[in-house]
Formats: C-alpha cells, structure tokens, sequence
C-alpha cells in the first residue's frame, strides 16, 4: 500500500505531469464550432461524413485527430495553402486541452 501510495507521488511530481482537464459539453462545442467553420464551404458526401464524426467525438482529443480529415477536404476543394491556414488557425482552439508535444502546425 505504501509502495502504491510513493509510486503515485513520484509521478504526479515528475515534470510534465499534469492531470488532463475533462472538457465540458460546453467546451467541446465550442471546440466543434471552429472545427466545422473550417470547412464549412465543404458540401461534398464526405464533409457530411466528417461532420458526423465531429459530432459523435467525445474529447478534444478525438477532434484533433480529425483535423487531417478536414485538411485533405479542404485541400481537395481549394489548395493545400489554404488547406494549412485554415488548420493552423485551429492551433489556440486546442491549447490547453492537449499537451503541447502533441500540437503541432503545418508547413
């Protein structure tokens, strides 16, 4: 039991521990709107299959796994520039919700 109890203590204290936040139902759609507005212009089957998994994910980081999906939509309508912007915009929607290692823009 003691064992367990350090063990615990010695992980919450190593540097970059931090305990992950639990994203409200407000949180998430607020994190859904900007994602949806990226490709908003977007009207193909696929969209609105995207759209439907946006809807159905229940973590910032299952949305965030989504953002290829959204950038080959994206760039298959208009261009990969555009494409890129438009991700990189969605960066300041998921700080805070993931660690920063995982959040990365596109070149």
């Amino acid at each position: 039991m003691i064992t367990t109890i350090a063990r615990i203590i010695r992980v919450s204290l190593k540097p970059g521990f931090r305990k992950s936040r639990t994203a409200s139902l407000k949180d998430l759609a607020a994190i859904r709107k900007d994602l949806l507005l990226a490709f908003e212009d977007c009207t193909s089957l696929p969209a609105q299959r995207l759209r439907l998994k946006i809807e159905n994910a229940k973590t910032p980081r299952e949305l965030w796994m989504l953002r290829n999906d959204i950038y080959l939509l994206i760039s298959q309508r208009h261009d990969q520039g555009i494409a890129a912007e438009r991700i990189n915009g969605l960066v300041k929607v998921f700080e805070g919700w993931l660690d920063p290692k995982q959040i990365t823009y596109i070149k």
